[in-house]
C-alpha cells in the first residue's frame, strides 16, 4: 500500500508539474487573479521563500480558512515534517522531524515564538494549546534544528502572527458548531489610522468530545496595538489571556478499546479511573509585551522586544493533584546592519541576544476525587536561560546566496523544597556554554529553480516537567541531547508562482536524547538514551490546475500535496538490561501523505477534500505493539455572498473521517498496562456562518 502511495504521489507530481509549464494560453476575456509571492520574516527580515536555504514551511491566511478553526492539528500536519496530535480536545502534542518520546503532552524540542515575543518559557515548556487558530494569521515553521537565531531547540520553530499588516479596516464574527457538542464563535475586529493599527480578537469554544470525561472549554482575548512613529519604525503592543479547561480520558488497551471506545480509563484493581478521580486540565495564561522595531539609519534597524507571562496549572490526575504558578519575564533584541548595495554584491549583518527566566512553584497533594488532599511535595524552581546570536547573510551575482550563524546558549536552574523538607536555600545546576552554528547556502541554478544545502548543530535542553516529572523526584542528571542536522533539497516554480514545488532530505544525529519511561505506579521520569539516527524526505506541491478566473465553469482548481518519510531509528539505546539499538523511534511513522483538491465554482461556492495518509506507528520501545495504518479523509463546502461592497456572508459545511476509520490521533507511548490508544471520533460534522465588514 505504501509503496502505492508513493508510487501515486510521485506520478502526480510530475504530471503537475508538466501540466503547469504546459498550460494552454488563456483566453483574453479571462481575468485572471494575480497571486502574491510567499515570503517569510523567520530570519529577521522579510525575504522570497523561494531563496531561503532552510526548510522553511508557510501557512498563510487563505490556507488556514480552509482548515478547521477549532485545532491547530489539521492545518498543522498538511505539513511535510510536521506532527501535531490531540488525544483529547485540548490535549495537544507537537513534533517537527523528531520523536514523541519527551512529550507525555504539550511541546518538547520546539522553539514557539507569538509575534516576536516566546511563547516557549526559560523551562522549555509551551502551551500552544492556550492559543485559539482562529485568531492567527500566519504561520511560519522552521524545521530542523535552528538555534542559531533562535536558541535552544533541537526540531525547529514556529512562529505564529496574529496579525496581517497588509489588512486594514475590518470587522469579523463567525459561529461553528458541530458533533458531540462542539461549539465555536470568535470576533475579530481592526481599526487602521495613518500611524495607528488597533485589533482585538475574542473567541470561545466548548466541546464536549467524543469519550468520556473529554469535555473541554476556552475562553480567549486577545489585543495588540501599533503606532508608527516613522516611516519604517513602529511600537507594538500585545496582550493575550487564555482560560481552557479540559478533562482527559486516558488511555484504554486494546480489548477495552474494540469493547468500548468511547470509554473514559477504566479503574484497576489498585488504581482508580478518570472519571472516578475527575481528572482534567485547567490551564489559565496571561501574556503581554512591547515590540520596537525602529529603523535607525537608512542602514541599521533594531528589534527590542520585553514580555512576561503568569500560568496558573492545575491537574488533577490518577496518582496526585498538581499545581503551578509559573512567572516569566525576558527581552529579546537584534540589530540589523545592511550593506550598499551593489551590482553583484549586497550583504547584511545581524547581532542580537535573548534573555528568559522562569520562576516556578510546583505542589502535589493526593486527589481525593478530583479535590485536593494532603501534600506530598512542593518545590520551587529558578529557570534561567540566555543566549547571543550573530547571522551573516551574502547575496553575490544575484545566484548565490550564504548564510553563516551562531549563537552562544547558556542555560541554569536552582531549586529548593518547601514540603516536607523546608530547604531554606536553593541547590544549584548550571550547564556549560553551548555554540550552535549553522552554515547555509542556496544557488539559483534558473530562474525558477534554486539548490539549497545546510548544516546546523541542534540542543535541546531538559525541561522543568522534565527535571522535576510526575515521580516528584529532581532528576540533576538528566543532560541535554545535542545533534548535528545535514541537509539539501531544491525549490522549482513556474514564471507567477501557480505551480511550487519545494523538496529536501536530511541526516540528523542526535545524541543523548531524552526519553520518557514509567515506572510501575505509572509515575514517569526520563533518561538520556545514546542517542538516534534520522533520515528523512519531505516534500511539499501545490499547482493551481486550473488557474484562477472569473469566466469558465470552475474557477479555480488546486492540487496540494505533502510527504513525509522518516526512517529513524534508536542508536546505543539500553535500558534494564534490554537492547533498543536498531528499533524505530517511538511514536513515528515512517510515511505521511496529505493531499488535497480546492475546487472553486462560479456565485462563490467552493468545495475543499483532503485526505491523510497515515503509516503504522510502534507504540512502544521494543516496537512489539503498533497502531495500524489509517486514511482520514475530510471535505468542507462553501458559500459566499457579498451583501454590500464591503460586507460579505459565508455559509460552510463538512465532514470530517468520511471513511469513518478506527484510529488515535495520539497514542500514550510505553504506557503501563499496554493502555495506549485514545480512539478519536468517528465521521462526525460541522457547519458554520462568518461574517466580514
Amino acid at each position: 500500500m505504501t509503496k502505492n502511495y508513493l508510487t501515486l504521489v510521485s506520478f502526480i507530481v510530475i504530471t503537475g508539474s508538466a501540466f503547469a509549464q504546459t498550460k494552454p494560453a488563456t483566453n483574453k476575456t479571462d481575468t485572471l487573479l494575480q497571486l502574491k509571492p510567499v515570503t517569510v520574516k523567520a530570519y529577521l527580515s522579510e525575504q522570497p521563500v523561494l531563496s531561503v536555504p532552510a526548510s522553511v514551511s508557510v501557512l498563510g491566511a487563505s490556507q488556514l480558512k480552509l482548515q478547521p478553526d477549532n485545532s491547530f492539528v489539521t492545518a498543522l500536519n498538511t505539513v511535510p515534517g510536521v506532527r501535531a496530535e490531540e488525544r483529547s480536545p485540548g490535549s495537544y502534542r507537537l513534533s517537527i522531524r523528531g520523536s514523541l518520546l519527551r512529550s507525555p503532552f504539550g511541546v518538547r524540542d520546539v522553539k514557539i515564538y507569538f509575534d516576536e515575543i516566546p511563547l516557549t518559557d526559560a523551562g522549555g515548556n509551551t502551551y500552544l494549546n492556550a492559543i485559539d487558530i482562529g485568531n492567527i494569521r500566519h504561520v511560519e515553521i522552521l524545521k530542523g534544528p535552528d538555534g542559531s537565531l533562535f536558541g535552544a531547540n533541537s526540531g525547529g520553530v514556529v512562529l505564529l502572527s496574529p496579525v496581517n499588516r497588509a489588512d486594514s479596516n475590518y470587522l469579523s464574527a463567525g459561529i461553528s458548531a458541530g458533533s458531540y457538542g462542539l461549539f465555536h464563535e470568535k470576533i475579530s475586529l481592526q481599526n487602521t489610522s495613518s500611524k495607528n493599527r488597533f485589533n482585538f480578537n475574542q473567541s470561545y469554544q466548548t466541546y464536549d468530545g467524543y469519550r468520556q470525561n473529554s469535555r473541554m472549554h476556552r475562553n480567549y482575548l486577545q489585543a495588540g496595538d501599533a503606532y508608527q512613529y516613522g516611516q519604517k519604525s513602529e511600537l507594538r503592543a500585545l496582550v493575550m489571556y487564555s482560560d481552557l479547561d479540559y478533562q482527559t480520558p486516558g488511555g484504554l488497551n486494546f480489548a477495552q478499546m474494540q469493547a468500548n471506545p468511547r470509554s473514559a480509563r477504566l479503574p484497576t484493581a489498585t488504581l482508580p479511573g478518570a472519571i472516578d478521580q475527575k481528572i482534567r486540565i485547567n490551564t489559565k495564561l496571561l501574556l503581554g509585551g512591547l515590540v520596537n522595531d525602529a529603523q535607525l539609519t537608512d542602514r541599521i534597524r533594531n528589534v527590542l522586544a520585553v514580555f512576561g507571562n503568569h500560568v496558573n496549572f492545575a491537574n488533577p490526575f490518577i496518582t496526585n493533584y498538581e499545581q503551578r504558578s509559573e512567572n516569566t519575564y525576558g527581552m529579546r533584541t537584534y540589530f540589523e546592519l545592511a550593506a550598499i548595495p551593489k551590482e553583484n554584491f549586497d550583504w547584511k549583518l545581524n547581532l542580537g541576544m535573548e534573555w528568559q527566566q522562569t520562576n516556578s512553584q510546583i505542589s502535589n497533594y493526593d486527589n481525593n476525587a478530583g479535590e485536593k488532599g494532603d501534600v506530598q511535595r512542593i518545590d520551587k524552581i529558578n529557570t534561567g536561560q540566555h543566549f547571543f546570536f550573530a547571522r551573516y547573510a551574502a547575496d553575490l551575482f544575484k545566484r548565490l546566496h550564504i548564510e553563516a550563524a551562531a549563537s552562544l546558549n547558556y542555560y541554569g536552574y536552582k531549586f529548593r523544597n518547601l514540603e516536607p523538607l523546608n530547604e531554606t536555600d536553593f541547590t544549584n545546576r548550571s550547564f556549560d556554554a553551548v555554540v550552535m552554528p549553522k552554515l547555509a547556502l542556496s544557488y539559483q541554478i534558473t530562474n525558477d529553480f534554486i539548490w539549497r544545502g545546510s548544516v546546523s548543530r541542534g540542543y535541546s535542553t531538559p525541561t522543568t516537567a522534565e527535571i522535576r516529572p510526575t515521580n516528584n523526584i529532581i532528576n540533576t542528571g538528566l543532560q541535554a541531547q545535542l545533534g548535528w542536522n545535514y541537509e539539501t533539497g531544491f525549490r522549482l516554480r513556474n514564471k507567477d508562482e501557480s505551480m511550487f514545488l519545494d523538496a529536501s532530505v536530511f541526516y540528523y544525529k542526535l545524541d543523548k536524547s531524552i526519553v520518557r519511561q514509567l515506572n510501575p505506579d505509572e509515575t514517569e521520569y526520563y533518561i538520556n538514551s545514546g542517542g538516534t539516527n534520522q533520515p528523512g524526505f519531505e516534500l511539499a506541491f501545490t499547482d493551481w490546475l486550473i488557474r484562477q478566473n472569473n469566466t469558465q465553469f470552475i474557477r479555480g482548481l488546486q492540487f496540494n500535496t505533502s510527504l513525509t518519510v522518516s526512517r529513524f531509528k534508536f542508536r546505543d539505546y539500553n535500558v534494564a538490561g534490554a537492547s533498543y539499538s536498531g528499533n524505530r523511534l517511538t511514536g513515528v511513522p515512517r510515511e505521511v501523505i496529505v493531499s488535497s483538491i480546492q475546487t472553486l465554482f462560479p456565485k462563490k461556492f467552493a468545495l475543499f477534500v483532503q485526505h491523510n495518509y497515515t503509516s503504522s506507528i510502534p507504540l512502544n520501545d521494543a516496537n512489539t505493539v503498533y497502531a495500524a495504518k489509517y486514511h482520514l479523509l475530510q471535505a468542507k463546502a462553501s458559500w459566499q455572498h457579498s451583501i454590500s461592497r464591503k460586507t460579505r456572508f459565508e455559509l460552510y459545511a463538512g465532514a470530517d473521517n468520511l471513511l469513518n476509520q478506527k484510529y488515535s490521533l495520539g497514542n500514550d507511548l510505553n504506557a503501563v498496562g499496554n493502555r495506549y490508544y485514545n480512539p478519536s471520533p468517528p465521521r462526525n460534522y460541522f457547519f458554520g456562518v462568518n461574517v466580514n465588514m
